[in-house]
């Protein structure tokens, strides 16, 4: 799956390899949102809602070579009938930031109540 920083992610990023100011590390766990409308570097996609969809924790090993993946399997259950295009990652603040996006590699259609997974290694995150 291909991935993207956002914007804010981009300047938290800079801001620390520059030492400028004091850049908010995020709070963790990140959490991994599904969407039913990609977003861009500025501004979120649609989040599935319904069923029984929630944002999952993500878990990650240390990067290498600048990447890293999911150490876990992410599996939601009881999904609405919606097609899933792309993901995000959020952080878990009050007021959460949203630090990746990327698309899927291909839409996933789903019926009600369907199981949806992104096995370990799955998602993987990059600077690049």
């Amino acid at each position: 799956m291909a991935d993207n920083l956002t914007n804010t992610a981009e300047n938290l990023i800079l801001d620390w390899i520059n030492g400028v100011g004091t850049p908010t590390r995020p709070t963790t766990s990140l959490k991994v949102a599904l969407l039913t409308a990609a977003g861009d570097d500025a501004t979120a996609g649609t989040e599935v809602a319904g069923g029984s969809y929630s944002r999952k924790n993500l878990t990650v090993a240390a990067a290498v070579a600048g990447a890293t993946t999911n150490s876990a399997d992410l599996l939601w259950s009881g999904m609405p009938a919606c097609t899933i295009v792309g993901w995000e990652i959020w952080d878990n603040a009050g007021a959460p930031v949203r630090l990746w996006y990327g698309p899927l590699d291909a839409p996933k259609t789903l019926a009600a109540n369907d199981e949806y997974k992104i096995a370990a290694g799955g998602l993987s995150i990059s600077i690049s």
